[in-house]
């Protein structure tokens, strides 16, 4: 009896401390500062939140989203629930109410963030779940809850996740090769050219035992790749099987920054062929690089070139812009359109066109998204190149990213892409000039059917509004989105740039649809 009335009033102590730490701010009881960083917790929220309220596409209550914030503590304890009570913010581990806090204003990044952090500390003293939770994974739960309730395409990665994303964008510190770990070692798949491991004389089917002296052997794909990484100018050492040698050979290779390559190039038959796979920082440079190269080997006996976007799921938006000037020599290429003064720009092509006189046919399909559906649009609408393909992903809208105090990141949707003719880009996408959609024979009619169908639907592409959704989905629905990976659209590509009367007449409905400007 006597321990029972003991730990009521032990309860009863701790929550009267943190009502009174309600009241007042500056005091929370309990842990030890050391073991839950309040501080630097709160200036995460609150860089998130602040950039959240300043930069989203569209208004947000800063107060609502916190507190769906807040619920997503139930996602690491289940007991764990925050509801509002008139101007409180009550937290309850199952039946019982463990505290209350008074709710800051609505439009208050710096009490909600606040907020956040004594709400997480107080229910950490509550849960043990919570309790061995690290930081990261109360960001995590949190951030996902606030931005749950904005789009689909606004996130939150952790530490590791956004330095990942930031390797992927901005390249990171390597030796630059691919590779496969299987029978124990990790079979080298690519060297990729002026890189420190071509330098070094690494090979394709070369096989790494050893990283720096450690085996290979038992180590996972992502293992080995994290091992290899490192920061530019440190040196990694491998030791390799190589076929023909009849002792393990030993490499000491400095790394240094890799940006991988996006860009693939191929010449046949007079058609350069040019498969871009995504949009990294040096995307755009390849590009000028290949073009020139195709002009300076090949010259006039060049008669097209085939963009392929196929399977492109995007990437940085500048380079996708830099991309579609190497084709045009002035005027418009997008318009982007937001809330925040930044996030509305104009881009104009700046006489860059690498390709004039070339004849050009995007391949695009229902993984075409994002900035490769900036580049097809562009030069459609511009009458610079004849669509193939299928109906786009149509993700018409920008994300810009916000980088927290933790080195993690918030990718937020902050503006919508608006082609040269003016229609609505987000969820409805490019709609190819000849479409494929099911498609598998070969010849001359299918590309003359595929204009002759174009003509109507291309007028009520470019007139559906935004606000039409049914109207929209009807649209793409004209030529249904597919993942295409076969040989037959690169061959229709190859038709139509080999007649160049069928070219043209397919090349100027693009052309006459630049006119239908909102």
């Amino acid at each position: 009896m006597t321990l029972i009335r003991h730990h009521r009033l032990r309860l009863s102590a701790a929550l009267a401390a943190v009502l009174i730490a309600a009241c007042a701010p500056a005091r929370q009881a309990t842990e030890p500062a050391s073991a839950f960083p309040r501080q630097a917790v709160e200036e995460v929220f609150a860089t998130g939140y602040g950039g959240i309220k300043e930069k989203y596409i569209e208004p947000v209550v800063i107060g609502e989203l916190a507190f769906e914030g807040l619920r997503g503590l139930g996602s690491i304890d289940p007991e764990l629930s925050v509801r509002r009570d008139g101007g409180e913010v009550v937290l309850s581990v199952g039946e019982r109410t463990v505290a209350r806090f008074l709710a800051p204003k609505e439009g208050d990044v710096q009490g909600w963030a606040e907020l956040t952090s004594r709400v997480s500390a107080a229910g950490r003293l509550n849960s043990t779940d919570l309790h061995a939770a690290s930081p990261e994974r109360l960001y995590e739960a949190v951030f996902d809850g606030v931005l749950s309730n904005l789009d689909s395409y606004s996130r939150y990665a952790g530490t590791v996740k956004a330095k990942k994303n930031r390797d992927k964008r901005d390249g990171y510190g390597g030796i630059g090769i691919r590779f496969k770990v299987r029978d124990g070692t990790a079979w080298v798949t690519e060297v990729m050219p002026k890189t420190p491991a071509a330098q070094a004389g690494l090979k394709r089917n070369d096989r790494i035992t050893h990283v720096d002296g450690i085996p290979v052997e038992g180590s996972g794909t992502r293992e080995v790749g994290d091992r290899l990484r490192g920061p530019v100018h440190s040196h990694v050492t491998l030791t390799v099987l190589r076929e023909g040698e009849a002792k393990p050979l030993e490499f000491l290779i400095e790394r240094s920054k890799i940006v991988p390559p996006t860009v693939t190039y191929g010449f046949e038959d007079g058609i350069v062929f040019l498969k871009i796979s995504g949009f990294n920082q040096r995307t755009a440079k390849s590009m000028a690089d290949m073009l020139k190269k195709a002009r300076d080997t090949q010259g006039d006996r060049i008669k097209g070139l085939i963009l392929d976007l196929r399977g492109n799921p995007g990437g940085l938006l500048k380079q996708s812009i830099k991309v579609a000037d190497l084709f045009l020599s002035q005027g418009n290429i997008v318009i982007t359109r937001g809330r925040h003064p930044d996030s509305n720009q104009h881009y104009l092509a700046k006489d860059r066109n690498l390709a004039a006189g070339i004849p050009v046919a995007i391949l695009v399909d229902g993984k075409s998204a994002s900035a490769a559906e900036v580049v097809a649009a562009a030069l459609q609408d511009r009458g610079r190149a004849v669509v193939i393909g299928t109906a786009t992903f149509g993700k018409g809208t920008v994300q810009t990213v916000l980088r927290l105090p933790n080195d993690g990141e918030i990718t937020l949707t902050w503006s919508r892409l608006i082609p040269p003719s003016g229609y609505i880009l987000h969820e409805v996408g490019v709609l190819p000039t000849i479409c494929t959609s099911g498609a598998s024979g070969k010849g001359r009619d299918l590309i003359s059917r595929a204009i002759e169908q174009r003509l109507e639907a291309e007028a009520a592409w470019r007139k559906a509004g935004s606000g039409d959704d049914e109207r929209r989905q009807d649209l793409r629905a004209s030529c249904p989105s597919e993942r295409r990976r076969d040989s037959f659209d690169v061959e229709v590509a190859r038709r139509l740039l080999g007649d160049l009367v069928l070219y043209a007449r397919a090349l100027s409905l693009s052309a006459a649809s630049t006119a239908a400007r909102f």
